[in-house]
């Protein structure tokens, strides 16, 4: 079973504090290999900060971070990729006027020669390229096709094929989905699943249930940097996802508020038509003539 493995990344009580402000208080989780972790929250819930910690920006003010079962401290986010973490953010790290393949070597490139000779294998990228897009189930016809010609699910898939390539055990995607309309989000959805049976730990940041639902294996419950609980998918409903990330106390006050409010705008209403009949009869009794008046 799934609860007898040893997580692939595990946070214990992580706390980080930004000066006075608390960022994060005594958030724990953990992920294993084959294993889709959703983490939600809404806005300032601390997902970002959390992942952050996760990709090595900055370490956190106490708590502990283990990576297949040993306590470890990621100077740099490179430190964290050579590790095996590999996060793919909303915002692409992806050249638009770049090819398929260019991007997918970014930074990484193949080369051929030595020295001042040394250059770009374009034959091996392309293929490569080709190759490993095909597999998360893209048909790429033309590896020399700028990036900026794709759809935003298939950019997608670009960094999520390149990540699974150069050897990540954990995928981390930030919000994915936030920017995509309702197909194109379903095509990155099935990245994700298929990132999932390769083996890959997958952690998914997103503030969207309806998306995090069909895929999600578990579900860490984040509000104002404070988690829920952990939650596998046959323990709750979608619903109640729903209203532990978004506060159904909170909201069920708000809705108790606007409906005094409702109540009080209707009696204040009722009790100024009541003034003006009443205003209007004496109104129609000083204009009505005396009895027996010439």
């Amino acid at each position: 079973m799934a609860a007898d493995r040893t997580p692939v990344v595990e946070l214990r009580d992580i706390v980080k504090t930004f000066g006075r402000v608390v960022a994060l208080n005594g958030v724990s989780m953990s992920v294993r290999a084959g294993e889709v972790m959703c983490l939600l929250g809404d806005n300032g819930a601390g997902k970002s900060t959390l992942i952050k910690i996760l990709s090595g920006v900055f370490p956190p003010t106490s708590g502990e971070v283990r990576l297949n079962g040993d306590p470890v401290t990621f100077s740099s986010p490179r430190d964290a990729q050579r590790r095996g973490i590999a996060t793919v953010h909303q915002h692409l790290a992806i050249q638009p006027l770049m090819s398929v393949a260019r991007n997918f070597f970014l930074g990484r490139e193949p080369t051929l020669g030595w020295g001042p000779l040394r250059r770009f294998d374009v034959e091996t990228a392309r293929r490569i390229a080709v190759q490993e897009m095909a597999r998360m189930g893209i048909d790429v016809r033309d590896p020399d096709q700028a990036v900026g010609t794709m759809s935003g699910g298939e950019r997608q898939c670009v960094a999520i094929s390149r990540a699974v390539y150069f050897g990540a055990e954990v995928l981390i995607l930030d919000e994915p989905t936030a920017a995509l309309g309702v197909r194109q989000a379903g095509t990155v959805l099935r990245y994700m699943a298929q990132a999932r049976a390769r083996g890959l730990a997958v952690i998914l940041i997103t503030h969207n249930v309806h998306h995090a639902y069909p895929v999600g294996d578990s579900f860490t419950i984040l509000r104002r940097g404070r988690s829920y609980g952990t939650f596998a998918k046959a323990e709750v409903t979608r619903e109640e996802v729903l209203a532990m990330m978004s506060g159904s106390e909170e909201l069920d006050a708000l809705q108790s508020e606007l409906e005094e409010f409702a109540r009080s705008d209707r009696e204040q209403a009722s009790a100024r038509a009541g003034g003006a009949r009443a205003d209007g009869a004496r109104a129609d009794g000083a204009d009505r003539p005396t009895a027996g008046g010439g």
